[in-house]
Formats: structure tokens, C-alpha cells, sequence
């Protein structure tokens, strides 16, 4: 069990969880607007525009509400999940913030967002099914909270450090932002084709991986955080993850070319490369790739 309890959370936390996302306002307003004019007559063009809402991950059950019942949700949610999330990113505040103190560098703090169900973010509009995301332009992680519940009960990967993996991740995905490792990785996608893109995008992704590791280790051996069988459960994770893993289990032809988060080997190579050196140098996925 990770040692989270009783310690500091983080002040970066934005907490939307039970709230319909900000794109969703426009389209209340025109689904008031057409019963304030047809009434029931305008069923038709009512059903039309809860199909669509439907269709980008808004339920639109919620938005004649003005959002009420959000209360009651948020009043049944697991708090205890989202003062996990908090200390989890407080302990990789303070362990980057460390790492790139070593190297003369301040650490810019990302922000997390919890939500529920779909979002807007500076990258576009995205729903659970996404899957947790960082975007580049906010310099935000955005995470539905029941992702874990999912990685749990459809990928067999359970554990409070198995939830914790993720979060390092997506905070790794943060660092190559501050390092200028995102805007080369785009610059070379842009010149590349569909297959050298999604190729560089795996090692990309592998080196989030092994960043999550570094700070697996470094959390650990600093911080005290970490508990017997905590790695375990974080490499579960990744092997559960893995685009050979996802494929096959969805009934489809393992197709390396289409790959964007490598095999479950290799994100299991790379986390614990990070986790056993506790060294960002370590973390070179991209040594056969040209910027």
C-alpha cells in the first residue's frame, strides 16, 4: 500500500468532478431554446439534439438542471480517491522539483483536473473513454477518477500504486513539456509519416514510462512512500496496458505499425529502467530517432 495517508496534498488540484463540462453550455441553451419555442412540438428536434450530445460524451439529462444533482453526486464520490490523487501529485511535485533543482532548472507545477464523464481542455474536448490525458497548451493532467475502478475490473491491474503509476506517468508526459522533449517529438511527427509518427509517439510514451519509474524510485527511497509490492503493482499495470495486450483482447490483429504506447514488454522494460536507476539520463528512448 502506498504510504499516502496523512500527508500534504497538492494545491494544483481542480476538482470538476459531477460537472458538465463548459462546451456543454451552448448546447443547453439551444435545448432550452427550442422547448421554450416549439414546446412539444419540437419533440423531434429535441431527440435530434439529445442524439448528438449523446454522441460527444454529454449526457443531456444534466443540462436542463442548470447542473443540479452535481451535489449529490460529489457527495457520494470516493473523497478518499481524490485526496489520493492529491498526495500523489504532491509527492511528485516535490520529488521533480528536486530532480530538476539538481540540474539548476526550476520546477513548473502542472495542474490536474478531475472530472467526470467528458472535458474541455486547451487541446479539445475529450470523454472518459480517452482515457487519462495530459495536454501540452494548458499544462494540465486530466483524469476521470473511475479510470482506476476500470483498470481494476477490465485490466486486471488493481492496487492503490497501480493508480498512482498512472498519475506518474501523465506528470512525466508534463516533463518532456519543460524539457522540450514534446516540441520536438511534434516537429518530427509533422515531417514523418503515419507509421514513423505513431513510432515515435511509442518512445514518446515509453519515456513516460520510465519517468514514472524515476519518480517510483526516487519517492521511495526519499519520501518513504512506497510499500512492499507497490512495484509489482505498478508493473502490472503497464503489462496490462500494453497496445499488444489492448489488441488482443479486443479481438483484433496485433498490428505493430499502429502502435502508440508500446508492448506490454516494453513499458515494463521502461518503467523499471527508471525505477531501478532513479536517473532521468536513463530515460533515452529516442536514441535511434532524429530531431
Amino acid at each position: 500500500m502506498v504510504k499516502w495517508r496523512g500527508r500534504e496534498g497538492s494545491r494544483n488540484i481542480e476538482d470538476a468532478r459531477g460537472r458538465a463540462p463548459a462546451s456543454a453550455g451552448l448546447a443547453a441553451f439551444i435545448l432550452r431554446l427550442v422547448v421554450s419555442r416549439f414546446g412539444l412540438g419540437g419533440v423531434a428536434v429535441l431527440a435530434a439534439g439529445f442524439v448528438g450530445l449523446s454522441l460527444i460524451g454529454v449526457n443531456p439529462l444534466t443540462l436542463f438542471s442548470g447542473g443540479a444533482g452535481s451535489g449529490a453526486r460529489l457527495a457520494s464520490e470516493d473523497r478518499e480517491t481524490g485526496d489520493f490523487v492529491s498526495v500523489v501529485l504532491r509527492e511528485t511535485e516535490i520529488v521533480w522539483g528536486g530532480v530538476f533543482a539538481e540540474a539548476g532548472a526550476a520546477y513548473q507545477l502542472p495542474t490536474l483536473r478531475m472530472f467526470t464523464g467528458s472535458v474541455q481542455s486547451a487541446c479539445g474536448f475529450a470523454s472518459a473513454a480517452t482515457g487519462p490525458f495530459y495536454c501540452p497548451r494548458d499544462r494540465k493532467i486530466y483524469l476521470d477518477t473511475d479510470f482506476f475502478a476500470e483498470l481494476a475490473q477490465q485490466y486486471g491491474a488493481s492496487g492503490d500504486f497501480a493508480a498512482a503509476y498512472v498519475i506518474a506517468h501523465e506528470v512525466g508526459h508534463h516533463v518532456q513539456t519543460l524539457t522540450g522533449v514534446s516540441d520536438k517529438v511534434q516537429a518530427a511527427q509533422a515531417r514523418a509519416s503515419k507509421v514513423e509518427a505513431n513510432a515515435i509517439q511509442v518512445r514518446t510514451e515509453l519515456q513516460a514510462d520510465c519517468f514514472a519509474g524515476v519518480w517510483a524510485s526516487r519517492a521511495g527511497a526519499m519520501r518513504d512512500l512506497l510499500d512492499e509490492g507497490d512495484i509489482e503493482e505498478g508493473l502490472n499495470a503497464a503489462s496490462a496496458i500494453g497496445d499488444d495486450i489492448l489488441q488482443r483482447n479486443a479481438g483484433r490483429r496485433v498490428t505493430p505499425e499502429s502502435f502508440t504506447h508500446g508492448t506490454s514488454a516494453e513499458r515494463v522494460r521502461w518503467f523499471k529502467t527508471g525505477y531501478q536507476t532513479g536517473n532521468v539520463d536513463a530515460c533515452d528512448t529516442f536514441s535511434e530517432t532524429e530531431f
